[in-house]
């Protein structure tokens, strides 16, 4: 289960990376431009978001695959918590999905306006 959903995760997120291009301008966070020391803004991508979101998703699911894989190989007896971490991969993965499911139509959404 580990690997087929790695694999499809990073086959999503290469997608995701190639459709992000086009959407790279930064915008300021709100993070930014309160707390900054300084009075300096960074300037935070709708890409590096997505990056981070598909690395979350990414480590979730190395994680589970780890506690299920311990679980199986007798060195953990925390059948729950690794269930729980397979759900919690799973449901991450489903949500990544959506928002790449969005996104897409979003963007198809703009390619078909007529300027």
């Amino acid at each position: 289960m580990g690997s087929d959903m790695s694999a499809s995760i990073h086959a999503v997120a290469a997608r995701i990376e190639a459709e992000a291009g086009a959407l790279a301008q930064p915008a300021i966070s709100p993070e930014a431009t309160q707390g900054a020391a300084g009075g300096a803004t960074t300037a935070v991508g709708f890409a590096d978001r997505l990056r981070e979101a598909i690395r979350d998703v990414d480590a979730r699911d190395r994680l589970a695959a780890e506690q299920v894989a311990a679980v199986d190989a007798g060195r953990s007896d925390d059948l729950v918590g690794a269930m729980l971490a397979s759900q919690e991969a799973s449901l991450s993965f489903s949500m990544l999905m959506q928002t790449r499911n969005k996104v897409v139509g979003a963007l198809e959404d703009l390619i078909k306006l007529q300027l």
